[in-house]
C-alpha cells in the first residue's frame, strides 16, 4: 500500500481554488486546475510514493501486473488497470460531448491509425481502443446537461420561450417518433450554417431573457443555462442543443452515470469521476477544441431519458455506500466512518482479489493492509495492490473514503 500522488491537468474551464484547497495547497493557483488524475493512463499516470522516492503507477503495473492487479483482473482486462479516477472541478461549462461504445472505439482507433493521424494530434478522436462509461459523484452541488429530455417536456420548454423562430423546429420535433424527431432536430441545429445560427441563437437568448424577467419558475434553470452558454459561446450550435438535454442538479453524494452515446456537458461543480481507462471524446460544440460533428452523430443515442440521479445503496451496517453501475471496468463505493463507528476498527474487505484505489474526501482515517498502515487525510489517495489487501480502517472524526475497484 502506497500513497498516490495525482496528476493535475489545467484547462480553461477549471478552478483556481477547488482542487488546490481539496489537496491542501495554496490558492488561487496560477492556472485553472480542472482535473486531478489518479490512475495508470499513459497520458498522465499517478505516482506511487515510498521510501525510495516515486514510481509511476503505470510502470508498477507493467513490472508486476498480477501482483498489482490480481489474477482475475488480468484474465479479464489484460496487463492494464481498467479504470481511471479523477477529481473534476468545473468553474465553467465543459464541451458538448459523448463517448463511443467499445466496438465504435475499436473501429475508430483502427480507422484513424490507417489515416496515419498521430495519437497526440489535436484532430484525433480515438486515442485508445476503449469505450468510456463514466460515473460522476458530486462532492458539492453539481450541475450538468445529460441525455435527451423526453420530447413532450422539450416541446413545452420551447413553447414557453415564445420564440416564433422556434416554431418550425417544434413541428419537426413533434411530427415524428421521439428518437427520430430528436435526431432530426439535433442534426439540423448542429450542422446549421453559421449565418442561420447568428439569427436563431440570439432570438433564443432573447426568449430566455424574457422568460426569466416574467418571473416564471418551471424552466428558469434551463433558461439561465441557455444564457450562460450563449454568453460564453456566442453563435454556437451547442447553445441550441442545450434545449434538448436534461438539466441535472446533483446534491452531495448523488451520482450521474453516463453510458456510451449519452450526449452531455458538465456545467459547474466539483465531483469524483470514475471511468474506463480511456481518453476518447467526441465533441460537438461549446469548446475551442477539435469538433467532429459527423463522428459525434454516428455514436449518439437519441433515446430520451429521464433525469436519472444515482443514489447509493447502503451496506455493511451503514459503513459503505455502493454506486451500482453496469460498467465491468470499475466499481465505486464510499467507506463512511461516523457515529458509533468512530474509534472502532472497520473490516472493509473487497469483493474480489483486485486492486483498490482509495481517496479521502472528508475527515481522516488510518488504513491498515498487509503491507502496513497509512494515514489518509482529505485530498490524499492510496493505492492498495491486489497482493496487499484486504484493508481495515479506523477514524476518530467523521470520514469518507471513496473506494474504486474493478467491477467484475
Amino acid at each position: 500500500m502506497h500513497l498516490l500522488r495525482g496528476a493535475v491537468r489545467t484547462y480553461a474551464w477549471g478552478s483556481r481554488t477547488a482542487i488546490a484547497e481539496f489537496t491542501g495547497r495554496p490558492s488561487p493557483t496560477v492556472h485553472p486546475e480542472a482535473e486531478l488524475w489518479f490512475g495508470a493512463h499513459p497520458g498522465d499516470p499517478a505516482w506511487l510514493q515510498n521510501e525510495h522516492g516515486e514510481q509511476s503507477l503505470l510502470e508498477a503495473v507493467h513490472d508486476d501486473p498480477e501482483g498489482q492487479l490480481g489474477t482475475t483482473t488480468v484474465a479479464r482486462f489484460g496487463d492494464a488497470l481498467p479504470f481511471l479516477v479523477k477529481v473534476l472541478a468545473a468553474d465553467e461549462p465543459l464541451s458538448l460531448q459523448a463517448h463511443p461504445s467499445a466496438q465504435q472505439a475499436q473501429e475508430g482507433f483502427e480507422r484513424e491509425d490507417r489515416l496515419e493521424i498521430p495519437v497526440s494530434a489535436p484532430t484525433r478522436n480515438y486515442r485508445d481502443r476503449s469505450h468510456k462509461p463514466e460515473l460522476l459523484v458530486a462532492l458539492g452541488q453539481f450541475h450538468a446537461l445529460a441525455g435527451f429530455r423526453p420530447v413532450e417536456r422539450t416541446v413545452e420548454l420551447m413553447r414557453a420561450l415564445a420564440v416564433s423562430d422556434l416554431d418550425p423546429f417544434i413541428n419537426l420535433l413533434s411530427g415524428q417518433s421521439d428518437g427520430d424527431g430528436l435526431r432530426a432536430l439535433f442534426t439540423t441545429w448542429i450542422t446549421a450554417p453559421q449565418p442561420d445560427l447568428d439569427v436563431l441563437v440570439p432570438a433564443v437568448l432573447d426568449g430566455a431573457i424574457e422568460y426569466i424577467r416574467s418571473g416564471k419558475k418551471k424552466f428558469a434553470a434551463e433558461a439561465k443555462t441557455v444564457l450562460e452558454l450563449g454568453e460564453r459561446y456566442p453563435g454556437d450550435a451547442g447553445v441550441l442543443a442545450s434545449l434538448l438535454l436534461n438539466r441535472v442538479s446533483l446534491q452531495p453524494g448523488e451520482g450521474l452515470y453516463l453510458p456510451a452515446g449519452n450526449l452531455h456537458a458538465y456545467l459547474h461543480g466539483v465531483g469524483v469521476e470514475v471511468m474506463a481507462n480511456s481518453d476518447n471524446v467526441l465533441r460537438g460544440g461549446l469548446t475551442p477544441k477539435h469538433v467532429d460533428v459527423p463522428e459525434l452523430l454516428r455514436v449518439l443515442d437519441f433515446t430520451p431519458t429521464p433525469e436519472d440521479r444515482l443514489r447509493p445503496e447502503i451496506v455493511r451496517d451503514g459503513t459503505e455506500l455502493i454506486y451500482q453501475t453496469p460498467a465491468p471496468e470499475f466499481a465505486v463505493s464510499v467507506l463512511c466512518v461516523d457515529g458509533d463507528h468512530l474509534g472502532h476498527e472497520i473490516d472493509a474487505q473487497s469483493r474480489h482479489d483486485g486492486p483498490q484505489l482509495l481517496l479521502c474526501t472528508e475527515g481522516a482515517a488510518v488504513v491498515h493492509s498487509k503491507g502496513g498502515r497509512l494515514t489518509l487525510e482529505r485530498g490524499a489517495a492510496a493505492w492498495v495492490a491486489a497482493d496487499d489487501g484486504p484493508i481495515r480502517l479506523t477514524a476518530d472524526e467523521p470520514t469518507k473514503l471513496f473506494r474504486v475497484t474493478v467491477g467484475i
